[in-house]
């Protein structure tokens, strides 16, 4: 009669420890990714009282001193690209700083309206 114990299998390694380190890099860069493009500049919107949801296609940042940008693209570049997407329903979604000086702001939108944009909105800050 045998009385030994009968040999144990061997037991695999857990995968519980790679998973849970997946796991965390996955957690770490879904947080220190950025999900949408930064903005070119730094722009401080005017304030306004109305609170009404922007609906736009594109948009364009305008900074204090005129400077624009759209999609990458600065100063003429920016317009020409934006020409290239301007329909007649098109919807334009203006990100201009409080600095901006009126007349400027009143040549741009002339320029938006030649190449094509019939609705311009322009984002504002609540007061």
């Amino acid at each position: 009669m045998d009385l030994t114990d009968a040999p144990r299998r061997p037991r695999a390694e857990s995968i519980v420890p790679m998973i849970n380190v997946v796991f965390l890099l996955l957690i770490f860069f879904l947080m220190t990714s950025r999900l949408a493009q930064p903005d070119p500049f730094e722009v401080n919107p005017p304030e306004a009282d109305l609170e009404t949801p922007l609906d736009a296609d594109a948009t364009l940042y305008v900074d204090k001193a005129g400077r624009l940008s759209f999609d990458g693209q600065d100063g003429d570049a920016a317009l020409a690209r934006l020409a290239e997407l301007a329909s007649a329903d098109a919807v334009l979604q203006l990100r201009a700083d409080a600095e901006l000086e009126a007349a400027t702001a009143a040549g741009l939108l002339r320029d938006l309206s030649a190449a094509g944009f019939a609705r311009v909105e322009l984002v504002v800050s609540p007061k």
